[in-house]
């Protein structure tokens, strides 16, 4: 028997929520959209997602509000909204509790706040000041656990393994 692609309780806040981000490689492109893809290629290629299914749910979360697409000068970017940034804490409390029970090396990515250089606690405050940091003062870094991509890193692999501000833009580098 087929799966529903709807969940027949539409009047829940959780079943709602996963209508949005609850399909396969779904949070996986907006946590690339906080680590700075802007692209549909590096998605892509960084995901190893069908470029069909990439295509849909970048169009689903564009109609969702979660993400703007903006073209400017034929380059085509996505770009997380107020509503897509707001998914932070979910994204992070999935990637730590990844990291608390499939991760014995240690977490793959550390959060910091950029400012003082302070570790983030579960809940996105820092340890040193005490604040709670908003999502473009943090700074993610590999942590004990990452692992280089084998094979040696494209661009957006190269970026993702050195420190960097959330939602700073992967910036690649001309051919040639």
């Amino acid at each position: 028997m087929a799966l529903p692609s709807t969940y027949a309780d539409r009047n829940c806040s959780l079943a709602r929520s996963l209508e949005v981000v609850g399909e396969r490689w779904t949070l996986m492109i907006v946590r690339d959209a906080f680590f700075g893809v802007r692209r549909f290629g590096d998605f892509a290629a960084q995901l190893g997602i069908p470029r069909a299914v990439l295509t849909s749910r970048l169009k689903s979360l564009v109609q969702e509000g979660v993400m703007i697409r903006e073209e400017d000068g034929g380059v085509v970017e996505y770009r997380l909204t107020e509503k897509g940034v707001a998914l932070w804490p979910i994204v992070r409390a999935l990637m730590g509790w990844g990291d608390a029970f499939y991760s014995p090396a240690g977490e793959k990515r550390t959060t910091r706040h950029d400012e003082d250089g302070g570790r983030l606690d579960p809940d996105g405050r820092c340890e040193e000041c005490g604040a709670l940091v908003p999502v473009p003062e943090i700074r993610i870094e590999p942590g004990p656990g990452y692992e280089p991509q084998p094979g040696g890193p494209d661009p957006v692999s190269a970026a993702f393994a050195t420190p960097r501000r959330l939602l700073e833009p992967v910036m690649r580098q001309p051919a040639g």
